[in-house]
């Protein structure tokens, strides 16, 4: 396991809900980052966001390591939840809010 990606494992141990993407929760860098923040902020969540633009090497790392090939990537109790498409579809359908419960992040 290259340092990188023990970073990234050490990152989603350590956060409840963590959310790979372009900017941060404060200031997103890209309309996806931006649904997937807006659809936490309405589940009532902490996260903690990773600003893949901060570091080329995260931002090329964590699709290797989640086999997913786009930014934002969605970690909850440590599991890969998805990207925005997946994030958008489980909130519709309630089954988000059912995950993050039963994870304790809300």
């Amino acid at each position: 396991m290259s340092d990188t990606q023990a970073k990234i494992s050490e990152l989603i141990a350590k956060n409840k809900v963590l959310l790979f993407m372009k900017g941060n929760k404060s200031f997103p860098q890209c309309g996806f980052s931006n649904q997937v923040v807006q659809i936490l902020k309405k589940e009532g969540v902490e996260l903690e966001t990773v600003n893949v633009l901060a570091d080329a090497e995260i931002r090329q790392v964590i699709k290797d390591f989640s086999s997913w090939p786009t930014i934002p990537q969605l970690y909850v109790n440590g599991t890969f939840i998805g990207g925005c498409d997946i994030v958008t579809e489980m909130h519709g359908s309630g089954e988000l809010a059912k995950e993050l419960k039963a994870a304790g992040a809300k």
